[in-house]
């Protein structure tokens, strides 16, 4: 075992302060590190227990919501106004992992989560992510699970967060504070495609805590919902996903649309292709199947993944159907 020491840091600034000491990680629920620690992934020389910082969810004066990064998954997905103004975040949240670990895992810990690709937690085998320059099995081996969307050749691991795919389609804006001071990143932004650098998943500075997730006012959302196809009913990881919020015009057509998929890429992978053409579109099947081509145009498959690439297209079909009906319904 690695020895490692431990605190509870009353405040942010306390936290930052000790997060500068050379193997220093901040620990939320430990849902995701502590297994880490316990497979000899990650090695932190010290933990430091940032679990009782801002836990609340608050009001804008706009009408968001302000998320403390310290607020548990329960208590995000059982809170009215998230079930009420953003159902898809409610029902991602839902979606993942058991109640158990709803329980313990925390927003800001389930951001920076990290891939669940065998190849990564396997020391036996190449993998860029753990081992910079060491090579990439899953390339060439069991793929199945892996990227179709924003892969490289040095990385091809998805982003495992379903509460982050709903983040992105809703345009959240993630609050960090280091030793520079405090600033802002959208959620869109916070994660990294591989590139030739996939052990870089974020754009986190070195010691610096995400403190607060922000969400905008975004009353389309209320017409929102979040489907995850998985390879069993519980505590699996999304083969693909799909988050949505879609708004109608006087007119019947599409006044504007939110979409963001999960399982494909490195990254909750907003679907802006989709969107540009569903805006002023009629809400039909056609539609939507010629949304899902022009964003999964760029897909580029492994050999055991090729079916994703038609599963999302129809998942995405399947879920902006649902949403036009549920339009159709609450004007009657």
């Amino acid at each position: 075992m690695i020895p490692f020491t431990y605190s509870r840091p009353a405040d942010t600034a306390a936290a930052i302060r000790e997060a500068a000491h050379a193997g220093a990680m901040y620990l939320g629920g430990g849902t995701n590190l502590v297994d880490l620690m316990r497979e000899g992934v990650e090695r932190p020389t010290a933990l430091i227990d940032v679990a009782g910082l801002a836990r609340d969810v608050t009001e804008r004066e706009d009408g968001g919501l302000r998320i403390g990064a310290a607020a548990t998954n329960t208590t995000l997905a059982a809170d009215r106004r998230i079930r009420e103004r953003y159902p898809m975040l409610a029902r991602a949240v839902l979606a993942g992992a058991s109640a158990q670990i709803r329980n313990m895992a925390t927003v800001g810990g389930n951001l920076l989560q990290r891939t669940r690709c065998l190849y990564f937690y396997d020391d036996a085998t190449r993998c860029n992510k753990r081992a910079p320059g060491s090579g990439c099995d899953a390339l060439d081996g069991f793929n199945r699970m892996h990227a179709i969307l924003g892969a490289s050749p040095a990385c091809v691991a998805t982003h495992p967060s379903d509460m982050c795919v709903a983040l992105a389609a809703l345009d959240a804006t993630v609050h960090l504070e280091g030793t520079d001071g405090a600033r802002a990143l959208p959620l869109e932004a916070l994660h990294r495609l591989p590139g030739d650098t996939p052990a870089r998943e974020t754009e986190l500075r070195p010691g610096e805590l995400i403190t607060a997730i922000e969400l905008p006012p975004l009353p389309m959302a209320r017409h929102s919902t979040y489907r995850k196809v998985r390879d069993r009913a519980s505590y699996a990881f999304a083969i693909v996903s799909v988050a949505a919020a879609l708004e109608l015009g006087a007119d019947g057509t599409i006044r504007d649309v939110r979409l963001a998929l999960g399982g494909v890429a490195h990254k909750p992978w907003r679907a802006r292709a989709a969107e540009a053409e569903l805006r002023g579109a009629l809400p039909e099947e056609a539609a939507f199947r010629q949304a899902a081509e022009a964003e999964l145009a760029e897909a580029r498959p492994l050999r055991d993944n090729g079916f994703k690439v038609e599963l999302a297209k129809r998942t995405m079909v399947a879920v902006l159907g649902q949403l036009t009906a549920h339009h159709a319904g609450a004007r009657t």
